[in-house]
């Protein structure tokens, strides 16, 4: 019998620490349901110490998951382990997941603690979060460039104090995976209570090692991965889940553990994070980029007409690949649309979103005949879709370019319920557009980004922009989608506008393990 891998997905946390990536809480609660579709054994659902809007995702997922277990992050500190563990309470799962940095420099120049500090609190940190669990995690941040001889005695008197899962953080990247497999070894045998828990590790990506460095530590005998969708995280990101699972699958020789992930769900998975936080998966991209499973080289194409094996080690069906399918068009009826939304896993908040939406859904029918899954998928991540009010929002528009002529744009925007006109020139349909908007918003705002991407094939495709706007230290991502590509620019500046507006108390994502 193998043993099982646990599945520790940190997208709605670690993930959204890369910058521009901070969600809303229906966005999250969409990842959230996505994951647990998808068999993910431990969600970390958030920071829920950080802000009272990351309070309200975790609280909000706790109460909506009953599949996966749900899990915020909390510093070694009393108020953040309560506040976690008021957050995850509704849970039919729940877990507090608290850290403390445990290497010479971090405890020297951030803690400015003495290491017999630093275990006494994480010992006190774990009878905390005992209050509101059982379930409870310790990671030590940094443990990568910590002393072993420490890492022994912080973890056996944290075990000894009722943690049941340590977590070996890679926090910055630094390991290779021999050191990293033999970081794991050396704790195993060493530390006296080493077989009462679970052993995790944490790898972040920054020497592009996160995956390797993962699954070296399988071998060694770790038995939980924290990794994120698409391998979304801070700085280089971390360990990529759909790569660590899909190893372990396809690797079945080598690897002694097996997931319970339902890998159907990971191209559906992917596709949403990166809607929801606008970065772009490439086209490169092992498991779920665009060409993971394309064959351009003739020897290529040849060997796998003849045999798919010749060249290909894993089924694109097995990962959730599958032709675009036509599922709905004009004629299509309400329920029929709901029904389809259901199996997307999209819930509705109530009938008047459900008629908003299929109201444009009707639009959209009328402009694009062939309407795919992942036009639906854009359809519903409109914001007016979301219980949450629209300070800014495109009533009409009208753009003028003409070669020799200076582009224009003329814009009716409603602003907190009142309507104004505006219109501006600028380089191009777009720079225009989004002159106009700002004559009216006088945002202030910085665009980091601005990206376009097709959503299906064919001319009539819809086109899907996400800018990337910073304000006062809060960057987020606006997405709008429309066959018409200056509409769908319009959209997205107004949806990242709505979200700079409706964030006033969200605090930038916490630095965690």
């Amino acid at each position: 019998m193998k043993d099982t891998l646990i599945i520790f997905d940190t997208t709605l946390r670690d993930g959204e620490q890369s910058p521009g990536a901070s969600m809303t809480r229906d966005e999250k609660l969409r990842v959230a349901r996505q994951l647990e579709r998808m068999r993910v054994d431990v969600i970390e659902a958030g920071f829920a110490a950080a802000s009272n809007g990351d309070f309200e995702a975790v609280r909000g997922i706790a109460e909506t998951v009953r599949e996966s277990t749900v899990c915020s992050l909390a510093r070694a500190n009393e108020r953040d382990i309560e506040r976690a563990g008021e957050a995850i309470r509704p849970a039919a799962m729940g877990r507090v997941h608290t850290f403390i940095a445990t290497s010479p420099i971090h405890m020297e120049k951030k803690l400015r603690m003495s290491p017999d500090q630093v275990v006494e609190q994480a010992v006190k940190a774990i009878g905390w979060a005992r209050k509101y669990t059982d379930d409870v995690e310790f990671s030590a941040e940094d443990a990568g460039r910590s002393e072993i001889d420490f890492l022994c005695r912080i973890f056996e008197a944290v075990i000894d104090a009722g943690a049941r899962t340590i977590n070996v953080p890679d926090t910055v990247g630094y390991n290779v995976p021999d050191q990293f497999a033999n970081t794991i070894r050396t704790l195993l045998e060493r530390v006296p209570n080493a077989d009462k828990v679970v052993w995790s590790v944490h790898c972040h990506n920054d020497l592009g090692l996160a995956v390797s460095n993962s699954l070296a530590a399988v071998l060694a005998g770790a038995r939980q991965v924290e990794c994120t969708i698409n391998g979304l995280g801070e700085r280089a990101g971390n360990a990529s889940l759909e790569e660590v699972v899909m190893a372990v699958r396809t690797r079945a020789d080598v690897f002694p553990v097996t997931t319970g992930i339902d890998t159907t769900q990971i191209v559906p998975a992917s596709k949403l994070v990166s809607q929801i936080t606008g970065y772009p998966v490439q086209p490169n991209k092992a498991i779920v980029g665009a060409n993971a499973f394309a064959h351009e080289s003739g020897i290529h194409q040849d060997g796998v007409l003849k045999h798919r094996e010749t060249y290909e080690i894993m089924r694109a069906e097995d990962v959730g690949w599958r032709a675009n399918k036509l599922v709905l068009g004009k004629h299509s009826g309400r329920n029929a649309f709901r029904a389809r939304l259901q199996e997307l896993g999209v819930r509705i908040a109530s009938e008047e979103h459900l008629n908003a939406a299929f109201a444009r859904f009707k639009e959209l029918a009328d402009k694009k005949h062939e309407i795919f899954d992942e036009d639906l998928q854009a359809l519903m991540s409109d914001e007016s879709l979301t219980p949450e009010v629209e300070h800014f929002r495109l009533l009409s528009s009208r753009f003028h370019s003409e070669t020799g002529e200076t582009p224009q744009a003329a814009l009716t925007l409603s602003v907190g319920g009142t309507e104004h006109q505006s219109q501006a020139t600028g380089s191009g349909p777009v720079d225009a557009a989004f002159k106009a908007i700002e004559s009216v918003a006088r945002s202030g705002a910085e665009l980091l980004l601005y990206s376009v991407n097709a959503i299906t094939t064919g001319t009539d495709a819809q086109g899907e922009v996400t800018v990337r706007l910073a304000l006062g230290g809060k960057v987020v991502n606006g997405q709008g989608s429309d066959t018409d590509i200056i509409v769908a620019s319009v959209k997205a500046y107004l949806n990242g506008l709505n979200k700079l507006q409706g964030k006033a108390d969200k605090l930038n994502p916490q630095v965690g393990p």
